[in-house]
């Protein structure tokens, strides 16, 4: 039940901060007296910024930094990287370090009118990063603490957001129990509203509490609540009023509860992360799913759970904590322990689980059974493996660092090395990193080389998607180093194989074949047909961008049909992709437009948002070679989008550049100018030479029939940089911007 509170006094304060502002930035500070928040999904600070959101017409940046979360609370760094991305910032341009992105953050928003609402923080500190440093935003703070510091030295304005009014907690009572017992007195309500301090989320516990005993006199409600209260007085140790009557209330609940539901709700207090699945709960609690149904819906009608979809539940952080501080006290310590081994190994199946649908072509770590007591997940399709990975991302963090919290290295390396592969296809590799390191952490404690070197392996491709290149590389050859050292020739091959692509990614074209040839070699020593299927497919991209097209259509073919073969989708897609890319240089769009529609396809069908979005690159080319401009821009667009949310600013500025081209070719050239600027801005902050060059030639192109002289330099500047390259295709460049260059000075 989700009954909203009146709370007019309050949105009045509000309201009233916001009309007497005249300029410039304005801080809010509200108080929220413990137990006031939480009225469902519905939140009076929430509530209000939605009403006077026209009144900021840049928009609302929102973070839950769960300050009083039993687990880990978003630090000001994790909320700043969130906004930075919000505000169009593309992941690997974050900055690591908390001050040079605050310093970011405020420069982008300095000439906004921006709602930044930063709610459930528990320190200044966590708070004050995230803080414009002018302009004319406004920010709303929640927190159970008065953060004093933030009016004395960032002057914000303090709101109580304080219990309600005796007739307000009254009807809130009514509201909740009614249809389910006789009209209660309204002298006996106001009592029981008295004895949960007024405050919402203890009314409501106690009003559900009522309506699920409409039998039960109210009388004998009030003094079993009162009993519990007189023993929280007793045992008081000079915590507020309030927080007592919080406590009071979950214990008289909680009491209430059947000794399996009651067990239950605290085991759950281990779960690592906020929210949680049936399946999870039913690991946890060591009891059948059907049999656990029924225990999380006696919790939910106890208003102890909100269920969020129909498998899906999650504490008020309250009750979260509460429930911890009853399994640190009611369970022995091997009881808890073995309650969270249980839960880690149902991540780790069911991840495995997925596994086999989202990355069927990789191989699966080798894991011991799992725990007797657990039943993972079982997929039986692409879709529902997807599904599962894309709801419990943000629990993949949480359990790791609970593995390690708790002593359980194995796990944790474990489930870090199995998450890669059950991670969402449209999600970042950025999302992993935090997980690889904890995990190469543990495997090292564990002095486990084959589990660090395939979390380093991990590590580099990650790296590599986020044009990261010297970590990739280092991460990369500190694989190769322990694979030679424990005699794991597979590893090595891969991790030779990965630096080809992160050399090739490069324009080191000679490195990048040869690392590909060594690696090509390893696997067909080893009769690894996919493999050696990979490995053709990288030396085909190689020879085509050197512009050694015959030599590259021979190699096509032969990986095209090992892929099939295998039933290798993802290695398919990127074959095709490569075809239309050479059947368009050889100037068949028809059977370019047939390929990489295929390839599109798959891409579309695994979910996979690095692939669509790389692969529209060379559709976008295709259309706008067939002078199909508005399509090519759509395209270009819809590239440009995933490769920002993935991080991956090379690729984004390629979509950037085919932008550029199609408005050329619609002769709108300032327009055309203005994206291959953006484009060069990128590729020469990432030191990119090779594409530099290319880009200021289009960027020429562009300007030249307005600006012959600033085209003249363009060109001038990219053959500068087309020094280190040797290749066919280079050379054909540097040929073509010679004779640019020479016709500009006639």
């Amino acid at each position: 039940m989700n009954t909203f509170v009146n709370r007019s006094d309050e949105l009045g304060q509000l309201n009233a901060v916001l009309a007497d502002r005249d300029g410039g930035r304005v801080v809010v500070s509200v108080h929220v007296v413990a137990g006031t928040a939480g009225a469902g999904k519905t939140s009076l600070v929430l509530h209000w910024a939605h009403q006077v959101k026209d009144q900021f017409p840049d928009g609302q940046l929102f973070v839950n930094l769960r300050g009083y979360d039993p687990g880990e609370p978003v630090t000001a760094a994790q909320a700043l990287q969130r906004f930075l991305r919000a505000l169009g910032v593309a992941p690997a341009e974050v900055p690591q370090d908390v001050d040079d992105a605050a310093a970011m953050y405020r420069s982008l928003i300095a000439d906004r009118r921006v709602l930044i609402l930063l709610d459930n923080a528990a320190t200044v500190s966590q708070v004050r990063p995230l803080l414009p440093g002018g302009g004319d935003s406004l920010v709303v703070v929640t927190s159970r603490s008065r953060l004093a510091g933030l009016s004395v030295r960032d002057g914000a304005h303090r709101i109580t957001l304080g219990t309600l009014p005796e007739p307000e907690a009254v009807a809130l009572l009514r509201a909740v129990t009614r249809g389910y017992r006789p009209e209660d007195d309204g002298d006996k309500l106001a009592e029981l509203a008295r004895l949960c301090a007024r405050l919402p989320l203890a009314l409501r516990i106690a009003a559900e509490r009522a309506a699920s005993h409409p039998h039960m006199r109210l009388d004998d409600l009030i003094s079993d609540l009162r009993d519990e209260s007189t023993l929280w007085d007793a045992l008081s140790t000079g915590i507020d009023d309030e927080a007592e009557a919080i406590r009071s209330v979950f214990t008289w609940s909680y009491r209430a509860l059947s000794t399996h539901s009651a067990r239950l709700f605290r085991l759950l207090g281990l779960h690592p992360g906020a929210a949680f699945s049936l399946p999870a709960a039913a690991a946890l609690g060591e009891v059948t799913p059907s049999r656990t149904r029924q225990l999380l819906d006696d919790l939910v009608g106890a208003h102890l759970l909100e269920q969020t979809a129909p498998d899906r539940f999650q504490f008020h952080d309250l009750l979260h904590a509460y429930a911890t501080d009853l399994a640190q006290a009611e369970e022995s310590s091997d009881h808890r322990q073995a309650a969270r081994r249980r839960v880690l190994s149902w991540y780790l199946h069911t991840a495995d689980a997925a596994q086999t649908w989202l990355y069927p072509s990789e191989d699966h770590l080798p894991l011991p059974g799992p725990l007797p007591e657990v039943t993972p997940l079982v997929f039986t399709d692409y879709n529902a493996a997807a599904d599962w990975s894309e709801r419990e991302q943000g629990n993949f963090l949480p359990v790791v660092r609970d593995a390690v919290r708790n002593g359980m290295d194995d796990t944790a390396w474990q489930l870090a090395t199995v998450l890669w592969f059950a991670r969402p296809a449209s999600s970042s590799e950025r999302d992993w990193l935090e997980l690889g390191r904890i995990g190469l952490e543990a495997a090292t404690r564990r002095e486990d080389q084959r589990a660090q070197t395939r979390l380093l392996i991990n590590t580099g491709i990650a790296h590599r998607a986020l044009n990261n290149f010297s970590e990739g590389l280092d991460a990369l050859e500190r694989a190769v180093t322990l694979a030679r050292s424990s005699q794991s020739r597979f590893d090595e091959a891969q991790a030779l194989n990965l630096m080809g692509l992160i050399h090739l990614r490069q324009r080191e074209l000679d490195l990048a074949d040869a690392y590909f040839g060594q690696a090509m070699s390893v696997f067909r020593d080893l009769g690894n047909g996919q493999r050696v299927a990979t490995a053709l497919s990288n030396i085909a991209s190689t020879r085509l961008s050197a512009g050694r097209l015959s030599e590259a259509a021979s190699v096509i073919d032969e990986a095209l049909a090992a892929h099939r073969a295998l039933a290798n989708r993802g290695g398919e897609g990127n074959l095709l992709r490569i075809a239309a890319a050479l059947r368009l240089e050889e100037g068949d769009t028809d059977a370019a437009q047939r390929s990489i529609d295929e390839a599109l396809d798959i891409a579309l069908a695994l979910r996979d948002h690095t692939r669509e979005g790389f692969w529209l690159l060379t559709l976008g080319d295709i259309q706008r070679t067939a002078a199909q401009h508005g399509d090519a821009l759509v395209s270009y667009r819809r590239s440009a989008m995933l490769h920002r949310r993935l991080g991956d600013r090379s690729r984004e500025a390629l979509a950037w550049r085919g932008t550029g081209q199609t408005y050329v070719a619609l002769d709108r050239h300032g327009e055309a100018a203005a994206f291959h600027r953006q484009a060069v801005a990128v590729h020469r902050n990432l030191g990119d030479e090779w594409e530099l060059a290319l880009e200021l030639d289009h960027l020429a192109t562009a300007v030249h029939p307005q600006d012959p002289e600033a085209a003249r330099t363009h060109w001038a500047e990219a053959l500068t940089h087309l020094t280190p390259y040797t290749d066919p295709r280079a050379t054909a460049m540097r040929s073509r911007l010679e004779r640019r260059l020479a016709e500009a000075g006639d």
